[in-house]
């Protein structure tokens, strides 16, 4: 998904489509096995609902779906995060200040608009 995403960011061909349809298709399949694979605080589950709600945010315009998958895997994470080791905790938090930043900034942006 992340490498179709980068692509489809800079490319300015008819190509461009199918770089964003593989992005989604990637991005979704993995995206349902990490929900129910993986601990909702887990680093990759994370990384994937952050890469996955910026292709929303940023590729496809969909800013509201952008924020309801971030929104969605940080209150998960929030509501297990006094479950996990301490390492899996510096993680899981580095990746939920990365979501928040971005909702912050998106639900501003949105405001603005």
């Amino acid at each position: 998904g992340d490498y179709e995403r980068y692509i489809a960011e800079y490319d300015t061909t008819e190509r461009r489509q199918n770089h964003i349809n593989n992005a989604l298709i990637s991005y979704t399949t993995a995206y349902e096995i990490a929900q129910t694979s993986l601990k909702a605080t887990d680093s990759i589950r994370l990384g994937l609902a952050l890469n996955f709600s910026v292709f929303y945010y940023e590729i496809l315009n969909m800013p509201e779906k952008g924020c309801g998958i971030a929104k969605f895997a940080f209150d998960l994470a929030i509501a297990e995060l006094d479950s996990v080791s301490e390492i899996e905790y510096k993680e899981s938090t580095l990746i939920l200040q990365l979501l928040r930043d971005n909702m912050t900034q998106w639900i501003s942006d949105l405001q603005d608009q």
